[in-house]
Parts: structure tokens; sequence; C-alpha cells
């Protein structure tokens, strides 16, 4: 600007480049500013701001279609959420899945890869209003909470090792048409997005759900079809037929078919993984290069090694330690190794030092299972730990059991009954997808700090233990009746951990179901299975592995994969495959298959020696269900004006009472007591209400017990009640009060019966009907019978003993 001094010109420059450096990190508002010109005081015009990067707007690919298990699944992306590092669109009929990934540039303070993966269900993609207050969506669904762990489990192993870069992965439902699940949308949209960003990921990955319908496989099965499918496994693979993540629940289908399911879903998964590809190619990604990958220098690795290699091996080898010890005494070691590094290495950072350790004691512990196959508690790589069952803990609780695997592995199990009102309601949009309204079955898992030996707040459910409760109620819903007459809830408290607390949580909570009389199928048994591998340095390949039966926490800490199993004797009811490698082969999943099916069958045997089948009565102390017959005419006086009987019957017993038809009603009790008082209660209030078989037609005689402006209230025998005689039945002559034909209180008058009012229930009689010259026969009322509410019925196959 030729009239600005240079200084000036200099500050304008500084100031324009500091306005544009903050609006390039703004939010939605700087963004709209970017290619707005910026005019300095004497009405210089400056150049037009630069994007944040070229890639900030790209152009919309063009769609990729995969044909998957005979139906389209389409791919786009390019057209939404533009601004985000990656975004891609998945459509399966008219459901519609938005995912983005957005991952920061600078690195995170923390010594992990913090990937936070969101999956939110929205109301109005179903067509429907949120029921809460505010009518809006709020916090998080055990549903969508659940997926998103699927989704982050599915992609967290692709990521480059030491990326510590914080990532967010946003899963927003568009559209659903109640036919196709959303949540394996999700998993190929996060793909998707990621493979078509910039972020440093190894993918992509395509994921698919397999069912079983009458013995066939079917992919991307619809509601419909779910509804009587014997399994529900999504199946999340890498290129080259590799498995990145397992999920599965089963009606105790057999080994068998299981596997096969597995190959089908893999197969399947590598034509969704060329689709993604083919969008990668098309739009030309190049990864961006990041500024440090969080990885511990060789040459201080070696240093450890030489101060602690010998230290550590010879913890490892002691069997007599038990997980306290061996922790304290590597964290000796740790300490002390740390601190010469330190000397020896001033200028290296905190997190180098200790990852140079963690480096050396993963090494150690890998290799002696692979060259030595040791375990580091004496064990054989098959050998399960010594397993203790208990039952009946206490005699107050519906069921109890105590399932404790090893010296560290303790976990107690409950069973609670309640009625079939308590059962869980589903959200608005799962019940939408998946049509399961309510859900009388369920788990909850518990993890105090103490387990182990740590402190911490003791707060709400967080998303492991809803995760690790899932896995343990999908275990074990297949063994239980599906008319059972109560809701059913199971508590798994975990009181010292050392292993898979959630296999432990299947096998308790089997052992307390059958304590607890549930006539269950089978019991149920669960277990873990780990794996160490040796890869090649060129390739990546697998070289060597071994499978490792029943694995400990170390094992699972230092291992790379936690394989979860539970079944019966004959068949798998769940199975979770969480790894830390980007794929293995198909072969180690079938092995490790294998080598689950064995164990579980040897807990099987153990846990019969303490409780071989449900017990054939449940507990004195536990609930009670009966069905009561109400008649229409007793209705009104069960359930009394407003509701207040029943109100009062329920508030003071305890009882709940649902309405099943129109004449029947099951009244649940939590004890037999409170049944018993229920019983008195509705003795009570009824016991005037008792009545003599009356004929229709007949004449009998009433006694006047109240006058009212509106007729008289009138008894045909002392322990009735009163029942309303109108004006308009009292004469043939229009009257306005019963005194005008001189009636009194106890009086006696001679009534016609015409039944009762189907609506109601109320009796009607008429008076005037009998002036006219008919001749009529009296009828005389001596025998009374006393007839009961309705009468109560156990149920037939589940009453309480």
């Amino acid at each position: 600007c030729p009239f600005l001094p240079a200084g000036a010109m200099a500050a304008a420059t500084s100031c324009r480049r500091v306005a544009l450096g903050g609006l390039a990190v703004g939010g939605g508002a700087a963004a709209r500013w970017r290619r707005r010109l910026l005019l300095p005081p004497d009405g210089c015009v400056l150049r037009p701001a630069p994007a944040r990067r070229a890639t900030a707007e790209p152009a919309p690919c063009r769609p990729v279609t995969v044909e998957v298990g005979g139906r389209k699944m389409e791919l786009s992306s390019g057209k939404l959420a533009r601004f985000a590092d990656g975004s891609a669109v998945v459509q399966l009929g008219d459901t519609a899945v938005m995912v983005t990934a957005v991952s920061k540039t600078k690195p995170s303070a923390s010594q992990f890869m913090p990937l936070v993966v969101d999956y939110r269900q929205k109301a109005a993609a179903a067509g429907r209003i949120p029921t809460n207050y505010l009518r809006r969506e709020l916090g998080s669904t055990d549903k969508e909470i659940l997926t998103s762990r699927v989704i982050d489990r599915s992609i967290r192993p692709l990521f480059p090792v030491g990326y510590f870069y914080d990532t967010q992965i946003l899963c927003n439902l568009l559209a659903v048409d109640g036919v196709n699940d959303p949540d394996v949308l999700a998993i190929n949209g996060a793909s998707a997005a990621l493979a078509l960003s910039d972020i440093p990921w190894n993918g992509p990955i395509g994921a698919v759900r397999v069912g079983l319908v009458d013995g066939e496989t079917i992919i991307n099965p619809t509601r419909k079809q779910m509804s009587s499918s014997a399994l529900n496994l999504v199946v999340a693979g890498a290129p080259q037929n590799q498995v990145v993540m397992l999920e599965a629940t089963a009606e105790n289908i057999l080994q068998q078919d299981f596997c096969h399911a597995i190959k089908v879903g893999v197969k399947h998964t590598q034509q969704i993984i060329q689709g993604i590809q083919q969008l990668v190619k098309e739009r030309g990604v190049v990864k961006r290069t990041v500024q440090k990958l969080f990885v511990a220098p060789e040459e201080i690795v070696e240093c450890a090694k030489k101060l602690a290699f010998n230290k550590i091996y010879a913890v490892f080898t002691d069997s007599s330690h038990d997980k306290i010890s061996r922790d304290e005494a590597i964290n000796k070691i740790r300490l002390e190794t740390e601190e010469q590094l330190k000397e020896k290495f001033p200028e290296a950072e905190p997190y180098e030092i200790m990852e140079s350790f963690n480096v050396v004691s993963k090494d150690i512990f890998r290799n002696l299972v692979l060259n030595e196959y040791r375990r580091c508690d004496g064990r054989d790589l098959t050998s399960l730990r010594d397993i203790k069952c208990e039952v009946n803990m206490f005699k107050m609780l519906h069921g109890s059991a105590l399932f404790q695997r090893g010296q560290t592995q303790v976990v107690l199990c409950t069973v609670t009954f309640d009625s079939i009102e308590s059962s869980v309601k589903s959200d608005l949009i799962s019940t939408a997808v998946s049509g399961i309204k309510d859900k009388n079955f369920m788990l909850h898992y518990e993890f105090p700090p103490y387990a182990t030996n740590e402190i911490g707040k003791v707060t709400g459910m967080n998303r492991r233990e809803l995760g690790h409760g899932a896995l343990a109620e999908r275990a074990l819903k297949p063994i239980i009746p599906q008319d059972f007459p109560f809701t059913i809830r199971v508590t798994s408290e975990v009181l010292e951990s050392n292993g898979s607390s959630s296999m432990a949580s299947a096998c308790g909570g089997s052992l307390a179901l059958m304590d607890a009389g549930v006539p269950v199928s089978s019991a149920v048994a669960g277990v873990a299975i780990g794996l160490i591998t040796k890869s090649s340095l060129e390739k990546g390949d697998i070289e060597d592995y071994r499978l490792l039966t029943d694995i400990l926490g170390i094992e699972d800490y230092y291992g790379d994969m936690d394989f979860k199993m539970a079944g019966t004797s004959k068949g798998i009811t769940a199975l979770q495959v969480d790894l830390k490698l980007p794929g293995i082969p198909i072969k180690i999943v079938m092995e490790a298959i294998q080598q689950a099916t064995a164990a579980k069958r040897e807990i099987l045997q153990i846990m019969n020696q303490t409780l071989a089948k449900p017990r054939p009565n449940r507990k004195e102390s536990g609930p009670v269900v009966e069905t009561i017959h109400v008649p229409l005419s007793k209705r009104l006086r069960f359930i009394g004006p407003g509701a207040y009987n029943l109100k009062k019957l329920q508030a003071q017993t305890g009882v709940t009472v649902s309405h099943l038809d129109e004449e029947t009603y099951s009244v649940f009790a939590p004890t037999p007591s409170a049944m018993h008082e229920a019983r008195e209660f509705i003795r009570e209030i009824c016991k005037d209400d008792q009545e003599v078989n009356l004929e229709f037609g007949a004449v009998y005689t009433a006694t006047i017990t109240e006058i009212r402006d509106s007729g008289v209230m009138v008894k045909l025998y002392p322990n009735m009640t009163p029942v309303l005689l109108h004006n308009s039945q009292l004469d043939q002559r229009k009257i306005k009060h019963p005194s005008a034909l001189g009636l009194e209180v106890g009086q006696e008058i001679q009534v016609k019966y015409f039944g009762r009012d189907p609506t109601d229930g109320r009796m009607r009689l008429s008076r005037k009907i009998l002036q006219s010259p008919a001749t009529t026969v009296l009828k005389t009322l001596t025998d009374k019978n006393s007839i009961v509410l309705g009468d109560a019925v156990p149920q037939s196959s589940t009453s309480s003993q």
C-alpha cells in the first residue's frame, strides 16, 4: 500500500497474520470468514486468507457400490462434513450412517492412543421424537456405548505404534429404515473415513453381520431374519483374509457351524475392503507426516536390557509370586533401572525412560512363552488355574454363588427375581431397529477399585463395566427359559481380579441361576485365551505364535489377543475377540476356538461337582406370582374409586398387580408372607360383597338403607354392598325425591332383578316394573354362599414351593 510508511505496513501485515492464524484454528464461525477480505484502516485491500489445508474442501467422489450377501451397500464421501479430516456415508437399503474422523496434529499429553468413538442414535433418523422431558437426545444409551466399543475395538489395532494424538470418530445416524441394523454400517463408515483422511492408519477394514437361519448362513440379515437367527456374529476383517475383531451371541450352536460362519464372514469383508480401497485410489489420499511417534530409542532400550534383564527374568520365572508380589518386585526393579537410565541419559524424556523398561520387560515375558514354553505362574500353555465354586452363600438371597479361579480371581454373583413390570424398556431407536421392547433378563457387572488393590472413586457404571457385563449377559441369555414368569437380574461383583473377570462372571452367574431354581437348559462356562506372536522384521507376518489358556492379567497386558468364549457342553453362546495386532489369520482363530472348547468342558466338570443341575424348587424366601380372576361385576370393588384399593394394596403389602386381560390380574409378591398379606387385604375389601346367585327376572325383597336425592340405597341381603335404586325406577310416576312416595330407611320394598350392567358390573333393579298388572313370583333369599373375589391361581409351572 503506497500510502503507509514501511513500519506501518509491516505492522498491518503482522496483524493480518495474527488474525488469519486465529481464524484458521477457529470453529465454524471462523471457517466462514476464511475466504473473506480483511480491510486495514486506510482501505488497503489484503489478499484472501489461505485455507488451512488443501484438502479442506475435497471434491465429492463417485459413490462405490459393493454387493455384500446379495444386497448392495453404497460408500460415498466428499459431500458431507468436508472440514473433517475424513468423512464417509454408508448406506444399506434405506439405512444410512455418516462417520467423521478428526485427529489433532499436535501430540497429546497422554501416554497412550487417545481414541474416542461416539456412536449416536438420532430419533429423527427413525421418524420419532424423544420421549424424555426435554424432547431431545440426552446421555448415551447402553446400545450406543456398546456399539462405540465395537467400533473402537475394530479400528484401534491399525493405528501406528506410538501414535499418541487425540483422535475422535463420530457416527451419526442419518436414516433408519427398521430393516437394516446401522451398527455394522458404522464400522465400515469409520474404516472409510479414516482411510480417506490424512490420518496415519493402516487400514482399511470391512465388517459384516452373519446370521444363521435354518442352518443357512446369511450376510447382513434383516431385522425379521435376525428374529429367527440362532447366531448374531459381527466380523471385522483386514486385507488378505485377516481377522481384526469378532463379537458374537449364539443360541448354543455347534463349534463347526460357528467356525464356518466366521470363514464366510471374513470372505465377505474383503469385498467391502476393495470398495474402500477404490475410493482411496480415486481420491489420491496422502497421509500426513506426524511430528513424532512415541517409541523408545534403541540405545536406551539396550542399556535398560543390560541393567535389568537378569532381575526381570528371575521374577518372571519365579512361580511362587502372586499378582501383588510380582507387581511389587517388577516395580522395585523399574525404579532402580529408571534412576540409572536418567543418570546415563539426562536429556531423555520421561516417557522414553519408562517405555524402554516396558519394552525390555515385554520382550523377556514373551520370549519365555515363545522359546521356553514357560508361564510366570508355572503352568503349561493349556492348563487352567485352580477353580473353587460355592453356592447358597446367603439364605435370604434368591440365588448366590462364589466362583474363584486361582488365588486372585473371585466373583460373587447374586440372582434377584422381580415382577415382569421390572423388565428393561428399550429406547425408541433400539426398538425401531431391533424390534425388542422389553428385556426380562439382565446381568450387571461391578468392578470396584479394591479388586486390583487400588483406590478410586466409586461412581456409576463406566464403559468397561457395561461391556463386560453385556458379554456375560449374552453368554447366559440363551439358557434362560422364555416363559419364566419373573424378571431376572444377575449381579456380578468382582472381588479380586487377575484375569478374565467377565468369563468368571458367566461361570458364577450360571451357578447362581441354578442355585435360585431357574430351570436353565444347561450350565455355562467361559474362558479367556491369550496369544503371543513373533513377527518377521521384513514383511511383518506372524512367524511363530503360542496360544495360552486361562490367561492372567499380565499375560493379557503383554500379549496380543484377548479371546473370550463361553458356552455349554454342546455349543457356543458368546464370543468376543480383541486384538492388539492389525490382524491375525483365520487359522489362529480356529485353533483358539478349539483350545477354548477343551478348557470350557474342563471348567464345566468342576462346576458340576458343586451343582450339576438347577434346584427343583425356588427358595422359600423367593417371590410368588399368582393369578386372580376378577369378574366384571366385581372389578369396580376390587380396584376402588380412582384405583384407590389397588394403590393401597400395593403400598401396604409391597406386591405388584398387573392387568393381564379383561378379567385376569397377575399379583407378584416379593415374599410368600407378602402374598399372604395381599390375600388378607383382598378378602377384607371384598368381605361385604358376598352374594347369592340371583335369578334374572325374579322379584326380591329389598331393605332401604339410605335416602338420597337421586334415589334410595337398598340391600337384598344383610352383607351385600348397597346399590342405588334410581328415582326413575321407583314409580311409574315421575318423582324428584323418594320422600314423595313416603319411603323411609329400614322399609322393605319389592324389586325386580335385571342382571348386571355389562360396563361397570352394577346390579340393575326396578320397582316401577312391578306396578304393572303382570303376575310376578316373589323369591326369598335364605341360602347365602360366600364368594371370594376371584380364585388365586398360582403359576402352574413355576409356583413358589
